[in-house]
């Protein structure tokens, strides 16, 4: 079969593919970061770069039988600005509509954030179809919640595959959470400011923690486990005595937050106590990409492309149901 991945980024279309043993004839990626088609290249050396989809000349194109993409969300999501159609990335929905309007392909993919319902209904109308809601928790440790308008047929919920933080951790004890996204964004962006030793860290109590350092400093840990004091009201927010009036707060179900582009919104805790971010690897395996799929990079293109990524078992879950008599 002939793909075009539009908005391609590292090719998670073609990892969703590969996984289910379909042989794909040619597949053209539009894509303009060049960190991610460098990780395309190495790892899917046959895939055809077509550049810029503002750029791209349909007719060009042979027979394509799979039109995917996950046009740019930051004007969707509620997490950005709102802007909407307002935002010059979010409107890049309308080349892909443009795409699978000029190429009719047999089946189409596309992918975006939890929106605003009147957002919402403007792609649906678009799409003349209703978009299936999926969560990537369902097989993934990350909490990653996703709409898919497809025409392919008889696409369910995936099964729950039950895994958590703790299955995809390189290191770290396993009873380690994540810190609530609801507090985590001012998180792991301060660099540490104060060396201390591991005795004694280890012997300072809660209370100690403000009044060694500013009200809410915690006790932190860096990736090589040197202790250290970070400021920031980071256990929570506290009284003019120094009690805690509103403790930190953790996520209960064993899942991460949505992995960002930076990173900002995973910050592994202990005890309300221990912090470091999410390895890369880690994040590749909250995608369900396999291990160091992106480590021809640095790691800060890693973190970019696997938060503006694909969740690969949802999108293999979704394209199983295709009728393909090629495969391999």
């Amino acid at each position: 079969m002939n793909v075009l991945s539009l908005f391609d980024g590292m090719s998670c279309g073609m990892l969703a593919l590969d996984r289910l043993g379909i042989k794909v004839d040619k597949y053209y990626a539009s894509e303009i970061d060049k960190y991610a088609m460098q990780v395309s290249a190495a790892n899917y050396p046959e895939i055809i770069q077509v550049g810029d989809v503002t750029k791209l000349d349909l007719s060009t194109l042979p027979k394509i039988d799979l039109v995917m993409g996950g046009s740019p969300c930051q004007g969707f999501s509620f997490s950005g600005k709102g802007l909407a159609f307002d935002d010059p990335r979010s409107v890049l929905f309308f080349e892909f509509h443009k795409a699978i309007s000029y190429l009719q392909p047999k089946y189409f993919l596309l992918e975006n954030v939890k929106m605003k319902k009147e957002y919402l209904d403007i792609i649906s109308e678009y799409m003349a179809i209703e978009p299936i809601f999926i969560n990537s928790s369902l097989v993934s440790a990350q909490s990653r919640q996703r709409y898919y308008w497809t025409n392919i047929p008889n696409v369910s919920q995936p099964k729950d595959k039950n895994i958590a933080l703790k299955d995809i951790l390189e290191y770290e004890p396993s009873n380690y959470t994540i810190m609530s996204d609801k507090f985590s964004n001012r998180q792991a962006g301060r660099k540490c400011l104060v060396d201390m030793s591991k005795e004694k860290a280890a012997s300072l109590s809660a209370m100690e923690y403000v009044k060694n350092g500013r009200q809410g400093d915690y006790l932190a840990c860096d990736a090589s486990g040197k202790p250290k004091v970070v400021c920031g009201a980071y256990r929570g927010r506290y009284n003019e005595d120094g009690s805690i009036s509103q403790r930190l707060e953790l996520r209960k179900d064993q899942k991460t937050n949505t992995i960002t582009t930076v990173q900002k919104d995973n910050v592994l805790t202990k005890d309300e106590v221990y912090w470091r971010k999410l390895t890369p690897i880690e994040c590749e395996r909250l995608q369900t990409v396999p291990d160091n799929y992106t480590n021809h990079v640095s790691n800060t293109q890693r973190y970019k492309m696997l938060g503006n990524g694909w969740t690969i078992e949802v999108i293999a879950h979704i394209l199983k149901n295709m009728e393909v008599k090629n495969e391999r």
